[in-house]
């Protein structure tokens, strides 16, 4: 680029986006140069929680945004069926994206995108956050270099209090025409993404149950995907508890490894361990990993290609459950 300064624009003033905003605020070279949401209220809270955006350009429409504010790049946070013609419009005016997860809801969407990812040469990722931290990122070094040789089963497990957070308050994640699905495609996308992205297993077929609990949208799904290779996985997503827990056990033919909490865990022939932190690495976050990518020191750590196999696995689940009989994931 021509200046080190990266001018950055925010489609969706929301809390998940103050959080994406507070982590641009730390860097150096980065400015948010533009806001825009519909609701007055994002945009107040958005002002209180970060004052020096005092001043900075408003708008209700994402359109006139894009029309008008200079800017290099957006990131885009918003109800998740929104996030298609977001993309598309952005990356036709030429801006770098980061787009929170899921980042569409059909497959044919994330074709697209990642078509025109390809057509542009412009930065985009998705702010599947995991693949920027450490122990994820330790447990895909592993896998990927056959040192712990064949995947054969994993089971992943998320617990949320979504139910009562999403639908009982008439949130816009309760409603499918804004969410395109339950807590599968909100908060259970990041566990289809983290498993696929850490196994390297690509889906072949799905066997789920799902119960809305009279919503419009699944709040418990259970599933078991079957693997090209031989692989087997159960992925348990519980959107009506009381607690967050996240647990993901990956058991490989050389060595076991399971995410407990910030831990890895690690067993072989010879016994047990806790992986030492020095020995996983450092974390980053999907808004640095979008900036330095823009800068060319960096690659995208979370593309749309991941996103499409996330999509890919969601659909199969859902026509699963409505059909009551496995069905084939489709590339």
């Amino acid at each position: 680029m021509a200046s080190d300064l990266i001018r950055v624009a925010m489609i969706g003033c929301g809390g998940n986006a103050r959080h994406h905003m507070t982590q641009l605020h730390k860097m150096d070279g980065v400015r948010i140069v533009g806001l825009c949401d519909p609701a007055d209220t994002a945009i107040e809270a958005t002002l209180k929680a970060l004052p020096d955006l005092k001043g900075v350009p408003v708008y209700a429409d994402y359109r006139d945004l894009l029309a008008k504010v200079e800017c290099d790049a957006v990131e885009i946070s918003t109800p998740h069926t929104q996030h298609y013609d977001q993309i598309m419009a952005s990356l036709d005016r030429g801006r770098h994206v980061l787009c929170e997860k899921p980042m569409v809801c059909t497959v044919p969407h994330a074709q697209a995108v990642i078509a025109k990812v390809k057509e542009t040469g412009l930065v985009f990722g998705v702010a599947y956050q995991r693949h920027t931290q450490a122990p994820y990122r330790y447990c895909r070094q592993v896998i990927s270099s056959g040192e712990a040789g064949k995947v054969n089963f994993v089971t992943a497990l998320q617990s949320q209090n979504w139910y009562r957070g999403c639908v009982l308050t008439g949130a816009w994640r309760g409603k499918k025409a804004l969410s395109g699905g339950g807590q599968l495609n909100d908060s259970g996308s990041h566990l289809l993404d983290i498993v696929l992205w850490m196994s390297g297993l690509q889906p072949a077929e799905v066997f789920a149950y799902q119960d809305n609990l009279g919503s419009e949208v699944d709040i418990l799904t259970a599933m078991s995907v079957s693997f090209d290779g031989g692989a087997m996985a159960n992925f348990s997503v519980v959107g009506h508890a009381v607690n967050w827990l996240e647990d993901i056990t990956i058991w490989c033919e050389d060595l076991t490894l399971a995410i407990r909490g910030a831990e890895v865990w690690r067993w072989t022939k010879e016994g047990h361990e806790v992986v030492p932190a020095a020995e996983m690495g450092d974390s980053s976050s999907p808004d640095l990993n979008f900036i330095q990518s823009i800068r060319g020191k960096e690659k995208p750590q979370a593309t749309a290609e991941d996103a499409l196999k996330v999509i890919q696995l969601s659909e199969a689940a859902w026509r699963s459950a409505a059909e009551g009989a496995p069905a084939a994931v489709v590339r």
